[in-house]
């Protein structure tokens, strides 16, 4: 564990399936820094894929990378396209659904390094990139 920098390779990090054609690519975070107090990695999603509605214990900003993504935060849709971003106050409910039909690929930033994800519908909360932080599915 490197505490003062870390270079991340994004091809040689294990990635986390998220099922249902969704996977995440960790970067920073307590898993590889012993003083980093952000969380950071990119997600994938396949065409008409999404994660379920949620909400973080921290703030989070997203960047699109490549594609096009419908973002629904706090009941708004909001189309986006490669390099637009958002910011998302702890405990408001959003996701990011991949509208397109090529890949959809997110670069996260979490406002802090013990994370949380509380499913919307159910109200269930776990650590995020836990065995429980699932539910990459179709949206359609």
């Amino acid at each position: 564990m490197c505490s003062d920098h870390l270079l991340i390779h994004p091809d040689k990090v294990e990635r986390f399936d998220r099922g249902g054609g969704v996977a995440t690519v960790p970067y920073v975070g307590k898993w590889n820094s012993a003083t980093a107090v952000i969380t950071t990695g990119q997600t994938v999603f396949r065409p008409g894929t999404g994660l379920p509605l949620h909400s973080h214990n921290v703030e989070e900003s997203v960047l699109i990378l490549e594609g096009e993504a419908t973002a629904e935060i706090d009941g708004e849709f909001l189309d986006l396209e490669v390099g637009q971003a958002t910011w998302v106050p702890a405990g408001i409910p959003h996701r990011f659904i991949n509208r397109g039909e090529g890949v959809l690929r997110i670069y996260w930033v979490y406002g802090g390094r013990d994370v949380t994800r509380t499913i919307t519908a159910t109200g269930e909360t776990f650590e995020h990139l836990s065995e429980h932080d699932k539910g990459g599915a179709p949206t359609a």
